[in-house]
């Protein structure tokens, strides 16, 4: 996906500010939705959420920096796309 619809951008901006997230964060919004397409599609629908959930909170915990988020997205949906056999 490399293409943000509007309507995401104006609510990722939204809620950036009403969590007081800092004033130059921005979020690769085209990696979460291919993350959440890759947990739907690799595990179930209702693992989209839990995954990004979870995938941010451990980039967080790691200290937050745009390397921390790129490795748990990238373990996340290697996890997610693997092969269960």
């Amino acid at each position: 996906m490399t293409d943000t619809p509007p309507e995401l951008a104006l609510w990722a901006q939204r809620l950036t500010e009403a969590l007081g997230l800092p004033a130059d964060f921005v979020v690769d919004i085209p990696a979460v939705l291919d993350l959440a397409r890759d947990a739907a599609h690799g595990v179930a629908r209702p693992a989209a959420p839990l995954t990004t959930f979870l995938a941010g909170y451990a980039a967080g915990l790691e200290g937050g920096a745009r390397a921390d988020v790129e490795r748990a997205i990238a373990t996340a949906s290697a996890l997610a796309t693997a092969d269960p056999a």
